[in-house]
């Protein structure tokens, strides 16, 4: 009988660990493996220890090596995390001080935007040669597929290609997944201590073949793991048609943000896969009845979460002070005729459309709280641009229905997932989306633009409402629309809403279906 295959993954996040996950990757990470395990394969998850993972209770020690770095070798060792927890799957952590470089438990850095992931790329070159390191020396047993995850991985491919100690890995399948082609971990080739001859004074190399297609004299890791691998991964089809194209700035189209060319070698070979992201569907109804009784507890559990949350601070920020003085003011008032959400990062991909001017001087956030006057509220929760913050910081102060919580919380998140009508979702791209299937399952229909995962997981009139132009005026004149009609559909025609809702709900995104496509299109 055949050995089930064994895939290695080489993440910077894992949501399985206690604060491993800063973003969707840690969510992917997390369920995968379990759902490949589930068919029959071995899975082997290793990302840096961040100077806090090797500490955890249920951390044992699985060996110790040295890897030559910057020019001297150093101690890495390789702790495993709750062993036997889930059959077939083995969490692993790489422990050495500089994965701590922003903190205990800090997974990235904020480095000065003249050096822009200078200390991240530091340590996930250390973190790439270590990972192939301890694959070398048998500490991981045999390796059948190699899956890289993201720009933080991806310099494995470079190692394997030019490094003379790590040529015995190239008969390794090798898989690349891209889940945000906005980060590429772009630096220097030489002459800075953040460069790959600084890390790899060893190496030789061929800049034509590693180099970024706009920056001759940089190293681009993305775009060297399109170049190498045997596949690449996208987490929706539709991203994947997206990325092979030109970006459009007037249209507001990222493209394959510069990489366009070596994206569409990649499909040209038919190495470039997308599959969509799943997410786990519970055996219990998790959805909210909407009524008076359920408006008033569910606006007390946010009250009480604000609380706690500022309870945790030494001085009370304004954006939370804020925010609790609307929510006691509408707790006395009566339920919404709509309740809207958004949950995701503050950042530009997320927030470009709904700030965008229009022609009135207004923002298409400013003219949907408009619209929203007298009739219902939105609640946002989410950070990360502090200008983006401010702008949702002042429009909140401005209008009594806008509730801004700038914070991350899972139990908030999981309260406006829970207890929305209409979800928020006008990403100017989105390679997949986590956040519209999390509403859907709780049957609240998501009104998005239609690109990448989105138009991937969003039945347009059936399962959701999708909006799109060719420019960013019309994608913004376009969502206004969009929501109008919606806010009008649930007052006039509430029937069809529920059917809407009702569809929202039954759609299904599992990953053991995704899992077998995984199976059958990256690792064979």
């Amino acid at each position: 009988m055949p050995s089930p295959i064994h895939v290695c993954m080489l993440a910077s996040e894992n949501d399985v660990i206690p604060g491993g996950k800063v973003g969707g990757i840690g969510d992917v990470v997390r369920d995968i493996p379990k759902a490949l395990a589930k068919q029959g394969a071995r899975v082997s998850v290793v990302i840096p220890a961040y100077g806090a993972f090797h500490l955890l209770p249920e951390s044992s020690l699985v060996g110790a090596f040295t890897a030559e770095f910057r020019g001297r070798p150093e101690r890495i060792e390789l702790y495993e995390l709750f062993a036997g927890r889930d059959e077939g799957v083995r969490y692993l952590v790489l422990h050495h001080p500089l994965f701590a470089a922003g903190g205990p438990g800090a997974v990235y850095c904020d480095d000065d935007a003249s050096q822009p992931f200078a200390t991240d790329a530091n340590k996930f070159a250390l973190f790439c040669l270590a990972s192939l390191r301890a694959i070398k020396v048998g500490l991981l047993d045999h390796i059948d597929v190699l899956h890289l995850h993201d720009w933080h991985s991806a310099l494995a491919t470079v190692l394997i290609q030019f490094d003379p100690e790590f040529q015995s890995l190239q008969s390794l399948h090798c898989v690349f997944s891209i889940h945000n082609l906005a980060l590429q971990g772009i630096r220097p080739f030489a002459q800075s201590a953040s460069s790959l001859e600084g890390w790899f004074p060893h190496l030789h190399y061929d800049r034509s073949q590693l180099s970024d297609p706009r920056w001759p004299h940089c190293i681009n890791p993305i775009a060297a793991a399109i170049r190498y691998a045997d596949r690449v991964h996208t987490v929706s089809p539709t991203y994947a048609q997206e990325i092979i194209q030109a970006n459009d700035p007037s249209r507001g189209f990222h493209g394959g943000e510069g990489l366009e060319k070596d994206l569409s070698d990649c499909a040209r070979d038919h190495r470039l896969v997308g599959i969509i992201n799943g997410i786990d569907y519970p055996d219990e109804d998790i959805s909210t009845r909407r009524d008076a009784i359920s408006w008033a507890n569910f606006m007390f559990d946010v009250s009480d979460e604000m609380l706690r949350m500022m309870g945790t601070q030494s001085t009370i920020k304004t954006a939370d002070y804020l925010a609790h003085q609307r929510l006691l003011r509408w707790q006395s008032k009566p339920m919404p005729n709509h309740i809207v959400t958004s949950v995701g990062r503050l950042t530009d991909q997320k927030m470009a459309l709904l700030l965008h001017p229009l022609a009135d001087g207004r923002t298409p956030l400013e003219a949907l709280l408009e619209t929203l006057h007298n009739r219902g509220l939105l609640m946002m929760l989410g950070t990360g641009d502090k200008e983006l913050e401010q702008a949702c910081q002042r429009l909140a102060a401005k209008h009594p229905n806008f509730l801004f919580f700038k914070q991350y919380s899972q139990r908030l998140s999981d309260l406006l997932f829970s207890n929305g009508d209409i979800f928020l979702m006008p990403s100017s791209f989105e390679p997949c989306g986590i956040s519209q299937m999390l509403s859907m399952r709780q049957a609240q229909p998501c009104l998005a633009h239609a690109v990448g995962g989105l138009k991937d997981t969003i039945k347009d009139g059936q399962t959701g409402y999708l909006f799109s132009g060719n420019s960013m005026t019309e994608q913004a004149t376009a969502l206004l629309e969009r929501f109008d009609d919606i806010l009008l559909q649930r007052e006039t025609q509430p029937a069809k809403f529920a059917k809407i809702s009702t569809a929202a709900k039954q759609e299904r995104f599992m990953w053991h279906d995704s899992a077998k496509r995984y199976l059958s299109e990256l690792y064979t």
